[in-house]
């Protein structure tokens, strides 16, 4: 492909992306001028018939035209889902944090805290890697870390929630997905010769993802590290928690 070639793709893709945000900036102009009440009504028969975008428009338009109105808080609740259900997690991430910031003891706050820990977990999930099965757990965990974060901000400042239970059955998955980066970023170090740093992985995982499936692959970790290092002594207190809670590794008993 020469670079005519390119460079005219280039200029179509930024006209379509201009155009695109272009159209989504006069979209709320769209919305029929109607009072707060009926906009809402309209807005919510759009989410009852999972019509996401179209709600969207329309409680951006009262948002916009009604910032003040007895509905605003349900309004921005309402374009937190519908963000999370149109697959829009980074501008529903970005009003939960607006309203996290500006109400911060409103009576739904748990909702709030839930629904940004949803769409931080929604941006780990890729459906064509999943497809291809290639293992995602060396990549950046932050998006996990945060979820993490906002569940267990539920589970200790919220107990009662009704989305206590559902947030630390996800904690346990999330607590996996980091201890799996964990492991693989010690496995990184570790082919690289840079023990102290692989040993050093291990011990975190040992100290912060106990109990999970990692653990027993830390230590191994942390026993090769250590006998590369020649440090004896930190080897055999690893060897003596490996054999303790893993009678059966192929290293116990060597």
């Amino acid at each position: 492909m020469d670079k005519l070639t390119i460079k005219t793709l280039f200029l179509a893709l930024i006209l379509t992306i201009v155009g695109c945000s272009s159209s989504d900036d006069t979209e709320v102009d769209k919305v029929p001028d109607k009072s707060a009440q009926a906009l809402f009504t309209d807005a919510r028969e759009a989410l009852d018939s999972g019509l996401y975008k179209k709600a969207i428009q329309i409680l951006s338009a009262i948002d916009s035209r009604f910032p003040y109105g007895p509905i605003s808080h349900q309004v921005q609740l309402d374009l937190i889902y519908s963000y999370y259900k149109s697959g829009d997690s980074a501008q529903g991430i970005a009003l939960a944090d607006r309203f996290l910031r500006l109400n911060p003891n409103h009576a739904n706050i748990d909702y709030v805290y839930y629904m940004r820990a949803l769409m931080n977990i929604s941006t780990e999930e890729n459906l064509f890697q999943d497809l291809a099965g290639i293992d995602r757990s060396d990549r950046d965990p932050t998006a996990s870390r945060e979820a993490f974060n906002d569940l267990k901000t539920i589970i200790n400042e919220y107990p009662q929630s009704k989305y206590a239970a559902d947030a630390r059955k996800r904690m346990l998955d999330i607590k996996s997905r980091l201890a799996k980066y964990e492991l693989a970023v010690a496995r990184f170090y570790l082919k690289r010769e840079a023990y102290a740093s692989a040993a050093n992985r291990g011990r975190y995982i040992v100290k912060y993802y106990n109990p999970s499936l990692e653990v027993e692959q830390a230590l191994e970790i942390m026993i090769e590290c250590y006998d590369k290092m020649g440090l004896d002594d930190l080897k055999s207190n690893a060897m003596q928690v490996l054999a303790a809670n893993y009678p059966n590794n192929r290293l116990v008993g060597g």
